[in-house]
């Protein structure tokens, strides 16, 4: 299908992050020939949808990073895949750093050598498993307006003077119509953006956008408030920011813009392992909490070449955290929002001149912004575009059959909105392939190229994938198969993920199953939530999933209780 491009962008590179799948352990037990980022999502490569979000805005600086095993993989795929083949030029590039295992935190990724020569400008970081229909151009001109700055766009040296460029990360609800049980979530607080008296622009996403003032996953947040007996609130944060509003049932989709600079503040901090707890939470408290962006070694990153602020830093002296009790029940519900107004006597604008020593040492810490993707429609509007990540086999089921839902281009008049970007041309790519007597709700089904289906059939809502061919009789509800699946006459399958080249016997009854590529389903069986896997698999994904850890963030909380003002 045709990519409009909205936007110009010189110079701003993009990298797509491309993990190791330990969440699909099904599909990826083995890495480096089924890699995640080419699992497919409603029929075309998981990889595909951060690809077409960068062409879409014109960004054709884009580097795929991936560990080299599964570089073979992905390089195949980029030639001979008709999805990522038909993307238009230049074509992205692979890099496999020598030093990146499956283990690596996204962080980690940054610092490595061959991506700190790699990126050289202003760039955006995405992972595999984004799916998301928000055009960047929209994300970029929010990004440029509201938190650029002049002289890094630019590079007039006469500029100078400005602070330096912020960043912007995007967060979306969770609690949907179809929620996932058990999907991770981030706990987001963010604070108003001055006021502007100029009206935004109509479509613009000016209205949801906030300053982040605190980041942290869900699960560190419930540790840290089983710990504390209850939220800690800082002074520093409700002094400068009185009123903080605070989300929990958000999730980070991990669509960072990013400075140049921020290369250089993880090449010289190697206790930050991870963007979204340590590169972004971090950051996002250094803006409010005295000395922490001195112990971070943001000052020296921030400051430009020829700065008369070289002096010394003040040291920070310590406060004692405010608690605020959180209900752990209201933590759990659907657009949960809590104001914070702080009783300070100190809370008014004043407080800044308490500490002039570390106010004048201090460089400026540039705006970390959230966008917030509203979960709602507007007024009489169309649904919100859609953004998720996909990292999980019950998100990927779940996305692939929203997709299939979308009207096909051949199904588009032209009086009719834009078609979504993940438009496909046709619902049944090979309708010479279905025999008579058969049911396809085509409405919320996709069938892809070379696909037989023998009479007696009933496919509804359901999406194939290439090759596969399904007997006589079968039934198939809400599933999703992977190509060259082969399923058996008279078999009865509801809401499973069938991998790659799988066969299902005759007469079996599947339900909430997956099954692993390769595989052979024995006829007659009959499972519910079961995941059918070899032996050689089941070993790999457990040793997998031990090796697999995220990190831990810096620094302890501890350390920020003393690096505070108070």
């Amino acid at each position: 299908m045709p990519h409009a491009v909205a936007i110009a962008t010189p110079g701003l590179q993009a990298l797509i992050l491309c993990g190791p799948g330990s969440s699909f352990p099904t599909f990826t037990a083995n890495p480096d020939e089924n890699p995640k980022a080419l699992l497919p999502i409603a029929n075309r490569p998981m990889v595909w949808y951060p690809l077409e979000f960068c062409y879409r805005a014109g960004i054709t600086n884009i580097t795929l990073v991936c560990p080299p095993p599964a570089a073979e993989a992905i390089t195949t795929a980029l030639k001979t895949n008709p999805f990522l083949t038909s993307l238009p030029f230049p074509r992205p590039d692979l890099l496999a750093p020598k030093d990146l295992d499956q283990n690596a935190g996204t962080a980690e990724i940054l610092r490595l050598p061959e991506l700190q020569d790699l990126v050289t400008s202003d760039f955006l970081v995405l992972p595999c498993d984004l799916v998301c229909e928000l055009g960047a151009d929209k994300l970029l001109q929010a990004w440029m307006v509201k938190s650029a700055s002049l002289e890094d766009l630019v590079g007039d040296p006469e500029l100078s003077h400005e602070p330096r460029s912020g960043g912007l990360g995007v967060w979306y609800q969770t609690k949907t119509a179809t929620p996932i049980k058990g999907e991770e979530t981030d706990f987001v607080a963010t604070v108003p953006l001055p006021s502007s008296s100029v009206l935004p622009p109509k479509g613009s996403l000016f209205p949801d956008m906030a300053k982040l003032v605190y980041s942290t996953p869900t699960d560190s947040l419930k540790d840290l408030v089983e710990e504390r007996k209850g939220f800690p609130t800082r002074h520093a944060l409700l002094r400068k920011h009185p009123r903080v509003r605070m989300l929990t049932t958000h999730r980070d989709a991990h669509i960072y813009i990013f400075p140049h600079w921020v290369m250089e503040f993880v090449k010289e901090n190697e206790r930050l392992e991870t963007i979204g707890e340590d590169v972004i939470g971090w950051w996002a408290k250094a803006g409010w909490q005295k000395g922490l962006s001195t112990k971070l070694g943001l000052d020296n990153v921030l400051r430009r070449p020829g700065s008369d602020s070289d002096s010394e830093n003040a040291s920070p002296s310590v406060s004692t955290p405010r608690k605020l009790t959180l209900n752990s029940t209201a933590a759990d519900e659907p657009n949960t929002v809590v104001s914070v107004q702080s009783h300070d006597s100190h809370s008014q604008s004043s407080s800044p001149s308490r500490n002039p020593a570390a106010t004048d040492t201090e460089a400026p810490v540039p705006p970390m912004l959230a966008y917030i993707h509203p979960s709602q429609p507007t007024a009489a509007g169309p649904p919100p575009p859609l953004i998720r990540r996909v990292d999980t086999a019950q998100l990927l089921l779940q996305i692939s059959l929203l997709l299939a839902k979308l009207p096909s281009l051949e199904e588009s008049l032209p009086d009719d909105p834009p078609p979504s970007p993940f438009a496909h041309a046709r619902k049944v790519a090979y309708p010479e392939g279905v025999k008579p007597r058969t049911t396809i709700t085509k409405a919320d089904s996709l069938v892809a190229d070379n696909v037989t289906v023998s009479e007696k059939t009933s496919i509804k809502e359901c999406v194939i994938g290439a090759n596969c061919q399904i007997g006589e009789g079968a039934r198939l509800a809400g599933c999703l198969l992977m190509d060259g699946v082969v399923v058996g006459r008279h078999c009865k399958l509801t809401k499973c993920i069938l991998g790659r080249r799988s066969e299902i016997g005759e007469g079996c009854v599947l339900t909430d199953c997956e099954v692993q590529e390769n595989l052979l389903v024995e006829s007659k069986t009959e499972a519910k939530e079961e995941k059918f896997m070899s032996s050689s698999g089941l070993e790999a994904t457990e040793q997998e999933l031990k090796d697999f850890e995220d990190g831990d963030g810096i620094p302890s909380d501890e350390d920020e209780d003393d690096s505070a003002e108070d």
